[in-house]
């Protein structure tokens, strides 16, 4: 009976989002012709993004207005982040960026009641005592954040430079920023809003170390790298959009697994361990 309900509550959010879709690109439409067979992809990965969704709201002792801010609060943040990567790499190919964050802005908002009545009726969650970040001293925060916040520049080049023959042609066609300026951007920009949100996630998930680890690392690479990327788009030739899939859904399950093992709870017989040290 939970599974059935799980699958309804799939179910009911993927259509959900589609017609806030809809209504979005109709409040804010996009000049593009969008490759054929389209749609098809468009159902997987909105079903994709609504059972993951789905998955972490059911997880949370959240209620209400909390729930559903933070659930929408998600992808929208990883709208913004691939927004600020693509405004600087893809500088010629007419994307309009505003238009898809103002789209993406309103399927989100439109989804927060949606979140809010699939999680009204459940039982009362046992109240949650672990936050990954009250949790822990002053000193250990700054230097776990900055340990994650560092690595993911590390695995963001690490992957671009295996994935890199297979677009070198493509991007030979855009005006590519320094690698100073790169460098900075994920450094100080997109690591530390990446790091917020793994801790968001963790917040709601309420796993153990290495589960919750696993968890975020598989949330970020299904809702910003796979979900994304496997619709067919007008922007981006086919090799070059698949060879993004796989850089970006391997670079972020390590990432979120980084941030999760670091910031996740500790198991009982460390934390005494710590408390008697």
């Amino acid at each position: 009976m939970k599974a059935l309900t799980m699958l309804l509550k799939v179910l009911t959010a993927g259509v959900a989002i589609l017609v806030f879709q809809t209504i979005a690109g109709t409040l804010v439409p996009i000049k593009a012709t969008m490759p054929p067979h389209t749609l098809p992809w468009l159902l997987v990965a909105n079903f994709m993004t609504a059972a993951v969704l789905v998955l972490i709201a059911s997880r949370s002792e959240w209620r209400g207005w909390r729930l559903g801010v933070a659930i929408s609060t998600i992808p929208i943040v990883l709208t913004m982040t691939n927004m600020i990567e693509g405004v600087i790499f893809l500088t010629n190919t007419g994307i309009d960026w505003a238009s898809i964050v103002a789209q993406n802005l309103i399927v989100y908002e439109l989804a927060v009641p949606l979140w809010i009545l699939l999680f009204a009726k459940r039982p009362e969650a046992a109240p949650e005592t672990y936050n990954p970040v009250d949790s822990r001293p002053l000193g250990e925060r700054l230097w776990k954040f900055a340990a994650c916040d560092a690595s993911y520049p590390v695995l963001y080049f690490a992957a671009g430079t295996i994935i890199f023959p297979l677009v070198k042609a493509f991007y030979a066609n855009q005006t590519l920023p320094q690698y100073g300026r790169l460098i900075a951007m994920q450094l100080l920009v997109r690591g530390p809003i990446l790091v917020g949100l793994c801790l968001l996630l963790l917040r709601l998930l309420r796993l153990p170390r290495v589960a919750g680890a696993l968890a975020v690392g598989a949330v970020l690479a299904f809702l910003n790298g796979v979900a994304p990327l496997l619709i067919p788009n007008p922007y981006l030739p086919d090799v070059v959009r698949w060879a993004h899939l796989f850089e970006i859904t391997g670079s972020n399950l390590v990432f979120g697994a980084i941030v999760g093992w670091l910031w996740g709870r500790p198991n009982p017989a460390a934390r005494v361990l710590r408390q008697a040290a």
